[in-house]
C-alpha cells in the first residue's frame, strides 16, 4: 500500500504520456513512439521542473519499467540465438569499450578534466550509461555532483543517438529488410539500454520488422553490459591501492545488473517451451507489452532530464562525452564492415 501511495502518481503521469506517444509512433513510424515520449517528457520538464509528489513514481518508472521491458523481451527469444549473437558481436564490443576508455583517459590528461568525471563518462559511454556510472561511482568515491554531471552528459548523447541513429543507418545503407546490422550497431554504439531500445524500436517501426531489430540490439547490449563486472573490479583494485577504505565500497550485487539474469531465464523458459512444441506466437503479447513499457520508460527519462543545467555545467565534460560517442560510433561501423556484417 505504501508503494502505491508513493509511486502511483508518477507512474500515472508516465502512462498518460506513453499512450498518445505510442499511438503517434504507430502513425509516424519513422520517428517512433519511444523518441516521441522522450521529447514529450523533456518539453514538459522544461516548463515544470518541480515534479512534486510524482517524482518518486517517475524515477521508479525510468528504472524498473525499463528493466521489466527488457526481461519481457527474453520471452520469445531462443537461447541458442542469444549465444550466437553475443559471440558475433563480442569483437565489436571489446573494441568500442577500449576506444571509449582510451579517449576518456587521453582527454583527462590533455584537457585537465577531473579524474572522477573522466572515469564516469568513459565507463558510462563504453558500457551502459547510468547503470555503469551507478556501479562505478561508489568504487572511485565520486560525489553526487560528479555523478549527476556524468549522467547528464551520457543522457544528452543517448537522446541524440535515439533520434538520429535510425536516420544515419538508413543514410549509410543498412539493410531495411533485416534488423541484423542495425541491431548490432545500436547495441554496440549507443550508451544506455533506454536509447538502445528506443533506436531499435524506431528501426523496427520504420521498416515493419516486428521486433527483430529490438531483439538483436537488446541481446548485444546485455552482452556488453556484462563488462561492468570486470571493469568495476579493476577500478576497485586500483582505488583500493590509493585509499584502503575504498575496497569496502565495492558491491558485486551493485555491479551485476540482475535484470540480465531474469532476461536469460525468460529466454531459457522460452527455449524449453519451443522444444516442447509451444508456438512462438504465444509470447507475442508479452513482446508488445515490452514495447509499450519502453515508451513509458522513455517518458519518465524525458521528465527526469534537465538540459539547461547540463549546458551550464561547462563544456569540457560535454566535449569528452562527444569524443567518446563519436569514437564508439566510428569503431562500431568499421568493425562491422571488417567482419562483413555491413
Amino acid at each position: 500500500m505504501e508503494f502505491i501511495k508513493r509511486n502511483l502518481k508518477g507512474i500515472a503521469v508516465c502512462f498518460l504520456i506513453a499512450v498518445p506517444s505510442w499511438l503517434a509512433g504507430q502513425k509516424f513510424p519513422i520517428i517512433g513512439g519511444a523518441v516521441i515520449a522522450i521529447l514529450a517528457g523533456m518539453v514538459i520538464a522544461l516548463f515544470r521542473d518541480n515534479k512534486g509528489s510524482a517524482e518518486a513514481g517517475i524515477k521508479w518508472t525510468s528504472k524498473f519499467i525499463l528493466q521489466t521491458a527488457v526481461v519481457l523481451l527474453g520471452f520469445g527469444m531462443n537461447l541458442g540465438v542469444i549465444a550466437a549473437t553475443g559471440k558475433e558481436s563480442l569483437p565489436i564490443i571489446i573494441c568500442t569499450i577500449a576506444t571509449s576508455l582510451i579517449v576518456a583517459w587521453v582527454l583527462h590528461r590533455a584537457m585537465k578534466i577531473p579524474g572522477n568525471i573522466s572515469t564516469l563518462v568513459g565507463v558510462g559511454s563504453s558500457i551502459c550509461g547510468g547503470s555503469a556510472i551507478a556501479a562505478t561511482a561508489p568504487v572511485i568515491g565520486a560525489d553526487d555532483d560528479e555523478i549527476a554531471q556524468a549522467i547528464s552528459v551520457i543522457f544528452f548523447f543517448n537522446v541524440l543517438a535515439a533520434i538520429f541513429f535510425p536516420m544515419l543507418g538508413h543514410a549509410i545503407g543498412f539493410s531495411t529488410t533485416s534488423g541484423h546490422a542495425f541491431g548490432i550497431f545500436a547495441g554496440t554504439a549507443i550508451n544506455d539500454t533506454s536509447s538502445v531500445t528506443a533506436a531499435a524500436s524506431t528501426w523496427d517501426s520504420m521498416w515493419n520488422l516486428g521486433s527483430a531489430t529490438l531483439d538483436k540490439a537488446v541481446t548485444v547490449k546485455l552482452t556488453r553490459t556484462l563488462a561492468i563486472i570486470p571493469i568495476t573490479l579493476v577500478l576497485a583494485s586500483v582505488t583500493a591501492k590509493k585509499e584502503e577504505s575504498a575496497e569496502n565500497n565495492f558491491s558485486f550485487r551493485r555491479a551485476f545488473p540482475m535484470f540480465i539474469l531474469y532476461f536469460i531465464l525468460a529466454a531459457v523458459f522460452t527455449t524449453i517451451c519451443m522444444h516442447a512444441g509451444v508456438s512462438a506466437d504465444v509470447f507475442t503479447p508479452l513482446k508488445q507489452l515490452s514495447k509499450f513499457f519502453i515508451v513509458m520508460a522513455m517518458a519518465a527519462i524525458g521528465l527526469n532530464s534537465n538540459m539547461i543545467k547540463l549546458i551550464k555545467t561547462g563544456g569540457k565534460p560535454i566535449l569528452l562525452g562527444a569524443c567518446c560517442w563519436v569514437g564508439i560510433t566510428v569503431v562500431s561501423l568499421l568493425m562491422q564492415h571488417v567482419l562483413g556484417i555491413w
